[in-house]
């Protein structure tokens, strides 16, 4: 940087934002960050922090984008051409009084009329999440590797991103654990489903019908065609390893549920919506990380159970939008095993798959114990289960079949 005057640290995790601010503070000039002598002066405002009239004028404090906040400053509204942040002011203004039911935002002091402290500082929480959610949804659209779009929204809380979930788009397999084994060839057809299609050779019925939609019954496991097969990237029988087809929200429900994902698509029956990903650990490892989460309230651990019971995904800190989805006792997701690149029974992918039509911005759930497989009175309903807790978790699916408990 020019103009660096002896050791300056910088916290590696620091925003765009964060950064610029303090080359500002230092003076300083970056080209990787944008600042240079044309702009290390200019002025954009960020967000608006506090309001108040003197003497007829109307102010706002303004933060202003790659400043600190050492420099906000007092501006006229006749200065301010920002009429999304204004509205967004006005907006969280109102929304806090609506919360504590004010009627009166303004309080006067010294003949000036000035915004009440407790106001502005709802009002600079709300900005400052607005701002990190959007961060967040742009990270999470670069990191996806799937065509839809993820979105995120919060109406109810403050609460801004989780800091520690990091995305991935499939497995994170611990030291030892190898997900990508076992095939090394694949179909010849020129048009599957032929004879001798992938599910086929496993002793398996195609899981997807013309309109590529399931037509197995849950508890059957789905193969679908891999790298070796000499079919195209159409071919009928590639489903689940495409990605999501829909875009998806992540949102903060307004029942005490923590986020949960809405489908911003219609969604029609027997449709794959999401992969549940994380980290691939054994089951003993699972044991122990268990009695951690059962004293947090979480429930991220998934047995990967259909044939042994060696391993499990623990999507707690590494996962996609599927860490979000919620618990239902009357779910409108079904769980299936997937095998593509990797036939080893133990390590099976997991698919979330419709069981009815889902309307645009309705809530996506699944049943945390998947029962209802195949013979909800046999053990093997439980062959899908995510690992059981010790602890009893109340549910607060609000469903009318609802057990009472997660687990």
């Amino acid at each position: 940087m020019e103009g660096w005057r002896g050791a300056w640290y910088v916290p590696c995790l620091a925003s765009l934002e964060t950064l610029q601010e303090l080359c500002r503070k230092e003076n300083l000039r970056c080209k990787s960050l944008g600042i240079t002598n044309r702009n290390l002066k200019s002025y954009e405002v960020e967000y608006l922090c506090d309001y108040k009239v003197d003497e007829g004028t109307e102010y706002y404090l303004v933060k202003w984008k790659g400043w600190p906040e050492s420099s906000n400053t007092w501006e006229p509204l006749k200065n301010l051409k920002c009429p999304v942040l204004l509205q967004n002011f006005l907006s969280d203004q109102n929304e806090y009084l609506s919360r504590v039911k004010e009627v009166k935002a303004l309080k006067v002091k010294n003949h000036v009329k000035a915004l009440k402290p407790a106001v502005a500082d709802y009002i600079v929480k709300k900005a400052k999440q607005r701002i990190a959610l959007r961060r967040w949804k742009e990270e999470l659209n670069r990191k996806k590797n799937h065509k839809a779009m993820i979105l995120v929204e919060n109406t109810v809380d403050l609460e801004g991103p989780p800091l520690d979930f990091y995305y991935i788009n499939e497995y994170k397999p611990a030291p030892g654990i190898n997900v990508i084994n076992g095939i090394t060839t694949g179909c010849e057809c020129s048009d599957c489903p032929a004879e001798k299609c992938c599910p086929k050779e496993a002793g398996f019925l195609l899981a997807y019908n013309k309109r590529k939609k399931l037509k197995i019954q849950p508890g059957l496991p789905i193969y679908e065609c891999n790298s070796y097969c000499r079919c195209g990237p159409d071919c009928p029988n590639r489903i689940v390893q495409k990605g999501t087809p829909y875009s998806l929200c992540i949102f903060r429900t307004n029942n005490g549920r923590g986020w949960g994902v809405k489908t911003l698509q219609k969604i029609k029956t027997n449709s794959f919506v999401m992969e549940y990903v994380g980290e691939v650990i054994t089951s003993e490892e699972a044991e122990r990380r268990g009695q951690l989460y059962d004293n947090q309230g979480n429930t991220y651990l998934f047995d990967l159970d259909y044939d042994s019971d060696e391993f499990t995904v623990d999507a707690a800190h590494y996962g996609n939008v599927s860490h979000f989805v919620n618990h239902s006792c009357d779910p409108n997701l079904q769980v299936f095993n997937v095998f593509i690149d990797n036939l080893d029974l133990r390590l099976p992918r997991i698919a979330l798959f419709s069981t009815r039509t889902i309307k645009a911005g309705e809530e996506l759930t699944f049943d945390y114990q998947m029962k209802g497989s195949i013979d909800l009175t046999s053990d093997s309903a439980d062959g899908l289960s995510p690992s059981r807790k010790r602890i009893r978790t109340v549910c607060k699916c609000g469903a009318v079949c609802c057990r009472g408990y997660l687990n």
